[in-house]
């Protein structure tokens, strides 16, 4: 049986024993989720975990250095980016409309009065950019400061390629680090079906049915949205500018949507999602190693959708009217501050939070929607991330023209 059906088959399995547990087993859950369930998705995790970071660092500066070329760097991180910023702008441009159409937020009583939430203070955008560049590299990579350790990886890859010969052992090291590590990706995996059943049955189990009742609009524009963001936005992308099918694309990333799902960790899935770039979808190393740690990091569409809807819906259940100069405000502030949160704990509400201040709605609105926000996080990182490999495979297909490398046929 292949992993991506052996991964479906547990998310199904684990969202029903969930929803049993739920249902008719309300007490008793407690003692499970503490001893079966958490247990297995935690392992799943930190095993993961373990290896972001040195996966991370292998293969940004392996990937930069075989770029080489400042020129290819620097038109490849145009590229990167610019795909990045543009797609993110259009996912909450389709969050805002289709809530602006439904009106969740009119939909049903919902007591404001009582709403509390206390948010996350947010860095500003400019202190985020000033220290992307690392003062103690170790410190980075014992906090696991994603944005910094790219920087310092592309240093390193940078400098590599400009010594060559003269680094020729460090470079073969960092290569045999790399495959250890992809080694070490395909072993975890064999317990990723496991993992995703443990966390799906935890996180359905311990949501509740009455809150996902009373949210269910605001739960259904959410994920309206992002299918048509995935299936129209990434798919038409892939057909226009790489000459691939989107459904194909779809089949052969179900892997790593699947792991995404269930961990609801763009940084944790990204192991997987690289590995499967690479070996079902063909793109070049240097390529995904540059394009997907630099998109997990600050490429976050699925959670741009979120804020669009969940700004429309508080709006609404608060009773205030937004006018078109305050929705062009909520875009922009989503679209920078998915690059200003980055690497921020809880970043989906911790933008909310920048993006609901920026046209003077009340924060404590969060309240109303941070209940199933665990379910709906899952869907909106198995968004992210697919963004990120759309992004890898359109890059590496526009750079043929460059340097004779591409991907493979769909």
């Amino acid at each position: 049986m292949k992993l991506s059906l052996k991964i479906i088959i547990a998310l199904i399995l684990g969202s029903i024993v969930g929803l049993i547990f739920n249902l008719f087993f309300p007490q008793p859950f407690d003692t499970v989720n503490a001893y079966v369930f958490t247990p297995l998705g935690k392992l799943f995790l930190n095993l993961i975990n373990m290896i972001v970071v040195p996966i991370v660092f292998f293969s940004i500066v392996l990937g930069t250095a075989g770029l080489g070329d400042p020129k290819k760097l620097g038109r490849i991180g145009i590229k990167t980016i610019s795909y990045f910023l543009i797609t993110t702008a259009i996912a909450i441009a389709i969050g805002i409309s289709l809530a602006l159409v439904t009106k969740p937020g009119s939909v049903g009583d919902f007591n404001t009065s009582q709403a509390q939430f206390e948010p996350k203070e947010a860095p500003p955008v400019s202190e985020t950019l000033l220290n992307i560049i690392p003062k103690n590299p170790v410190q980075a990579f014992a906090e696991g400061n994603m944005l910094q350790i790219i920087t310092f990886s592309i240093f390193v890859g940078f400098a590599l390629s400009m010594l060559r010969e003269k680094t020729a052992g460090l470079f073969k090291l960092i290569e045999q680090g790399n495959e250890v590590m992809m080694y070490l990706v395909t072993v975890i995996m064999r317990f990723a079906p496991y993992g995703a059943f443990g966390l799906i049955a935890s996180a359905v189990g311990s949501q509740g049915t009455d809150a996902i009742r009373s949210m269910g609009m605001y739960m259904s524009v959410v994920l309206f949205s992002l299918i048509i963001h995935m299936l129209f936005t990434y798919g038409s992308s892939l057909y226009l500018f790489a000459k691939r099918n989107p459904f194909s694309f779809f089949k052969q990333f179900a892997p790593a949507m699947g792991v995404a799902f269930s961990t609801s960790s763009s940084n944790a899935t990204l192991p997987i999602s690289m590995n499967v770039a690479q070996t079902k979808l063909g793109v070049p190393k240097h390529i995904s190693s540059f394009v997907q740690p630099l998109g997990a990091t600050i490429n976050m569409d699925g959670t741009a959708i979120m804020q669009g809807v969940a700004t429309i819906f508080i709006a609404q259940a608060y009773g205030i009217d937004l006018t078109i100069s305050q929705l062009a405000t909520v875009v922009l502030t989503a679209v920078l501050a998915s690059i200003g949160t980055a690497g921020v704990p809880g970043v989906g509400l911790v933008m909310l939070a920048m993006v609901l201040n920026s046209v003077n709605l009340p924060v404590e609105g969060i309240a109303l929607i941070i209940g199933i926000d665990r379910l709906l996080d899952m869907a909106r990182t198995a968004v992210n991330i697919t963004g990120d490999a759309a992004c890898a495979v359109i890059v590496a297909e526009t750079e043929k023209k460059y340097a004779g490398v591409g991907t493979k046929a769909s």
